[in-house]
C-alpha cells in the first residue's frame, strides 16, 4: 500500500466514515486500474446473511472514484467530479472478502485529456467487478462520472 492509498483510507474515516466502519479499503491505485476490498461481516449484512448491497456499492465507487481524483490530483487543475448515474448487476451472495477492480484508467486519462483541452464537460461510465475470494463475480456496478474543468 503506497501513501497515496493510505490517505484515501485515512480520508475515509474522517470524511466518509460509515464506508469505513463497514470496513471498505482501497488496496491498490495505479494509473490503469484500482482495487478496493470490504469484508462481509455483522455490520455490513443485510438480513439474508450477505454484504448489504449498498456496502457493496460504496466499494465499487470507490474503485472508479479513486481513479477519477488521482487523475485529476495529477492535472493539477480544478475539475469537479461527481456520479451522475449508476447501475449495477448482483449474481451471487457475497460472503467473505470482496474485491473490486476497476480497471478503466486508460479511457480515463482519455476523457480527462478532453476536459483539459476544450473545458467543455465530459462523462465517462466506469466499471467496477466485485468477486469474491473464490474468483466468481459476485457483482458488477457501472458508474457514470461526470468531469467538469472549474473556474472558467
Amino acid at each position: 500500500m503506497d501513501g497515496y492509498t493510505r490517505k484515501v483510507n485515512t480520508y475515509l474515516f474522517f470524511k466518509l466514515p460509515s464506508a469505513w466502519w463497514c470496513g471498505v479499503r482501497l488496496r491498490e491505485l495505479t494509473d490503469l486500474y484500482a482495487v478496493s476490498t470490504v469484508r462481509h461481516r455483522w455490520i455490513n449484512q443485510n438480513p439474508f446473511k450477505s454484504m448489504f448491497w449498498a456496502v457493496q456499492g460504496m466499494a465499487a465507487e470507490l474503485a472508479t472514484g479513486a481513479l477519477v481524483s488521482r487523475e485529476i490530483r495529477k492535472s493539477g487543475r480544478g475539475i469537479s467530479m461527481l456520479v451522475l448515474k449508476n447501475k449495477a448487476h448482483f449474481t451471487k451472495k457475497a460472503r467473505g472478502r470482496i474485491t473490486f477492480r476497476c480497471e478503466d484508467g486508460a479511457r480515463l486519462s482519455e476523457t480527462l485529456n478532453t476536459v483539459l483541452n476544450t473545458d467543455k464537460g465530459e462523462t465517462i461510465w466506469m466499471t467496477a467487478i466485485g468477486r469474491d475470494e473464490t474468483g466468481e463475480i459476485v457483482s458488477e456496478f457501472h458508474f457514470e462520472w461526470t468531469l467538469k474543468a472549474r473556474g472558467r
